[in-house]
């Protein structure tokens, strides 16, 4: 009967078998996956084009001094070649087996690193990165394309940040690999067909962060060309802040993660509403102030016609004729009493000079003068008379309303606005409004009527 195995008992059994057939072994490969936790431990992978291995260095077994040309602990980063020696363990809680290092020895660049550093040499000679032919990322986009994993971390970062920034706008998802040797030819396609179809305002290439090798299908010629060839501008959100590809050279903008690419497209919702909020100030106040401008012309306007109004100007020669009138009696009245104090005076003095027999005969020629002088006020004062009648009724002619008391009407033709004095002033079918006394009538010319004497 078979034996069944714990599994503490298998994974002991490993690790014995394991740990006693390789107690010391020397592995060369490229590091992947760096990470350097507070505790000062290196964890990376080591890895060649078929396999990886997990590898630990702690920190009791790294070398003391802390000089970059001698220490390969500090200079040690992803890409690099290094040969490593040490013991294979099998970490019991996880079942892995891994490399405990003791010594590791840089062996310089990595092949994954040198054909990176190949990739982008030849796509510069070629133009590829040339800012010249950048386009411009379009600022607050109604259709934005994501050519991403819709399943991917990637994308939910970015959806998140995006629901608190802009007015909304209509996100259109280009599924694609993003990781493994299909994935090249597979972003391509997504990004030619997002150009096929047009609809979208500004294209973005989404990944989350992982390795040099997780990243590779970003380093690849296949997708800088499909980036380069993109009539739709094109910004990325790869990886982590300090992880550059081929595509993100390539793409015309570049954010550092995928959830800082919405705020290179639209503006925090907030601040838009401040921004509604100081527009609507400003449209409120200006608004006023074109109220109060309108309302002072009207009122600039109602004082100049009321100025030149017909009622008005009669009533101002109204006034005027009063004045003169007023003027005239107080005139008259003083050059009646001018004279007749000088009649007394020259009375009294001919009184004391002269003796009865003057008087008697200049008495007489006194009452003719009197009387001729009384006739002559009152010729002058009939003048004045008959001139005031005269002003009274030439002033009277003027008004306009006048004759139509009289039986008389005014006639205005409508297509010109002007007083009808002949028939050549109107056409046939012309509108006129003819004013009486007591109203107006609307009428029209009919063809026949129209003819000259």
């Amino acid at each position: 009967m078979a034996r069944i195995f714990k599994v503490s008992e298998l994974t002991a059994a490993i690790r014995e078998v394991v740990e006693m057939h390789f107690p010391f072994v020397w592995v060369r490969g490229q590091v992947s996956n760096l990470s350097r936790p507070g505790s000062g431990h290196i964890y990376f992978t080591l890895k060649d084009d078929q396999a990886g291995l997990q590898v630990v260095w702690f920190k009791n077994t790294q070398p003391a001094s802390r000089r970059l040309n001698l220490d390969p602990a500090v200079s040690l980063g992803n890409g690099q070649e290094v040969i490593c020696a040490g013991r294979i363990g099998v970490y019991p809680p996880r079942g892995t087996y891994q490399l405990i290092a003791e010594l590791v020895q840089e062996q310089g660049p990595g092949d994954l690193f040198l054909a990176f550093e190949a990739l982008k040499a030849r796509l510069q000679e070629k133009g590829y990165f040339d800012p010249g032919r950048k386009k411009e990322i379009p600022f607050n986009p109604d259709r934005v394309g994501i050519v991403t994993a819709p399943t991917g971390a990637a994308l939910q970062d970015f959806m998140r940040v995006a629901e608190d920034m802009g007015l909304g706008a209509e996100i259109l998802v280009y599924p694609s690999l993003v990781q493994g040797d299909r994935a090249p030819a597979d972003l391509a396609r997504a990004i030619s067909r997002a150009c096929r179809e047009g609809r979208a305002q500004v294209l973005v290439l989404l990944r989350g962060g992982g390795s040099l090798e997780d990243l590779w299908a970003f380093n690849s010629e296949e997708v800088a060309k499909a980036v380069f060839d993109s009539e739709i501008p094109v910004i990325t959100g790869i990886g982590h802040e300090v992880d550059t590809t081929i595509a993100d050279l390539v793409a015309d903008m570049r954010a550092a993660t995928p959830s800082h690419v919405p705020q290179h497209l639209w503006e925090q919702r907030n601040d838009l509403r401040v921004r509604v909020d100081e527009h609507e100030i400003r449209l409120a106040k200006t608004y006023e102030r074109f109220l109060q401008d309108r309302k002072e012309q009207l009122d600039n306007i109602a004082k100049a016609l009321s100025w030149l109004s017909p009622e008005k100007q009669l009533q101002r020669r109204e006034e005027s004729l009063n004045a003169l009138e007023q003027t005239l009696h107080r005139q008259a009245g003083a050059f009646l009493d001018m004279h007749q104090r000088s009649v007394h005076d020259l009375e009294a003095r001919i009184q004391s000079r002269f003796g009865p027999d003057f008087w008697r005969i200049r008495r007489q020629e006194l009452v003719f003068w009197q009387e001729k002088l009384k006739s002559l006020s009152q010729s002058l004062v009939q003048d004045k008379a008959h001139q005031l009648n005269f002003i009274r009724e030439k002033l009277a002619s003027l008004d306009p309303y006048g004759p139509l008391k009289r039986g008389y009407s005014l006639v205005t033709v409508e297509r010109t606005g002007r007083f009808l004095r002949s028939v050549n002033d109107v056409l046939a079918d012309d509108e006129l409004e003819i004013t009486v006394i007591d109203g107006q009538i609307k009428s029209r010319v009919v063809p026949q009527a129209v003819r000259n004497q």
